[in-house]
C-alpha cells in the first residue's frame, strides 16, 4: 500500500517520457517525475520517495524531504492567503494548504504557525491545521512521573506554554520553572513532572531529582571561573537578577548552589557566591 503524506520505499517499474513510475507490492504505481530520478536509478532498483499529491489531486513521488509528514506536526511559514485559506511553505513544489475553518487565528503572511498535517478522508488531499487541540490527547495517563519525552512547544499561556508530548499528548511547562528562553515552534527534551488527577500532563526540562540540578551546577561552575571566581548572586538576589546572568529560574538556582555548597566547590557570602 503506498501511503500519501509519508516515506515509502518503492520498486522501479518502467521509463516514460515524463519520468519513471514506481510500483509497491500490491500493484499500485505512480510517478516520479523526471527532475527527481536520480541518474543512477535503474529498472528494478528500490527507492526511497515522499508521496502526495500534485495539483490536479493525483498523488505522485518525490525524493525532497518535507519539513513535515502526516501525521505530525510542524512549524512552518505563510508563504500565501487566499479568500478559501493559507499556503504553507513546507519544503515541496506544492505548497501545503491551510483551510480557512482549521486556522485558530487568520494567518498572515510571512509568519509563523505549529500546524498538524492529515489526511482530508473526504478530498483525498494532504491539508494542515492550526487548531492544535483537536489533535491532541488530554489523557496522558500511559505516561509516568520521570519519563523523559520530546516536546513541542505551541501555545503561550497565562501560566507557561502549552506543550506537544512525543507528537500525541497535550501537556504544560510552567513559566517559573524554565531556565532558558523559550518560544513557540521550539523542539525540546523533557521529562514528565506529574499526571494531574484531570490525567493531563506537567513537563519540565529538568531531569527529576539530583541529576536534574548537575548541569545547572555546572553552568555556576563555569560562569563563576569566567567571571574570575565570583558572582554577586546568592540566595536573596532577584530572579530577575539571577536570569538574566544564568537563564534559570531562582528554584533551579538555589538548588545548584546548594549541591555546590554540600560539595565544598563555593562559599556562599552576603554579597555573592565564591569559587572556594
Amino acid at each position: 500500500m503506498i501511503r500519501i503524506g509519508q516515506m515509502n520505499r518503492l520498486r522501479a517499474l518502467r521509463e516514460t517520457s515524463v519520468g519513471v513510475f514506481l510500483g509497491d507490492r500490491d500493484g499500485n504505481d505512480l510517478l516520479l517525475p523526471n527532475k527527481y530520478v536520480p541518474e543512477t536509478l535503474e529498472i528494478d532498483d528500490m527507492i526511497d520517495v515522499f508521496v502526495y499529491t500534485d495539483s490536479e489531486d493525483r498523488p505522485v513521488a518525490t525524493t525532497r524531504l518535507p519539513y513535515v509528514e502526516r501525521d505530525e506536526f510542524g512549524f512552518l511559514e505563510v508563504v500565501a492567503v487566499t479568500n478559501f485559506g493559507a499556503f504553507l511553505d513546507w519544503g515541496l513544489e506544492k505548497d501545503l494548504l491551510v483551510p480557512l475553518k482549521e486556522q485558530q487565528l487568520p494567518m498572515k503572511v510571512g509568519q509563523r504557525y505549529v500546524v498538524f498535517l492529515y489526511l482530508d478522508r473526504d478530498t483525498g488531499r494532504l491539508v494542515a491545521s492550526s487548531r492544535i487541540n483537536s489533535f491532541l490527547d488530554d489523557d496522558a495517563s500511559d505516561l509516568e512521573a520521570g519519563q523523559a519525552v520530546d516536546l513541542m512547544v505551541y501555545e503561550r499561556t497565562d501560566l507557561g506554554y502549552n506543550v506537544i508530548i512525543n507528537n500525541r499528548y497535550r501537556g504544560l511547562l510552567y513559566t517559573n520553572e524554565l531556565f532558558k528562553r523559550v518560544t513557540v515552534g521550539d523542539r525540546l527534551e523533557g521529562y514528565i513532572k506529574t499526571i494531574r488527577p484531570d490525567k493531563r500532563a506537567d513537563v519540565t526540562l529538568q531531569k527529576p531529582g539530583y541529576e536534574g540540578i548537575e548541569p545547572n551546577a555546572q553552568l555556576i561552575l563555569d560562569k563563576l571561573k569566567a567571571a574570575g571566581g565570583f558572582l554577586p548572586l546568592n540566595d536573596e538576589s532577584a530572579p530577575e537578577a539571577i536570569y538574566r546572568t544564568l537563564e534559570m529560574s531562582k528554584k533551579t538556582f538555589k538548588k545548584a548552589i546548594g549541591s555546590l555548597y554540600r560539595e565544598r566547590a563555593i562559599r556562599i557570602e552576603p554579597d555573592g557566591i565564591r569559587l572556594v
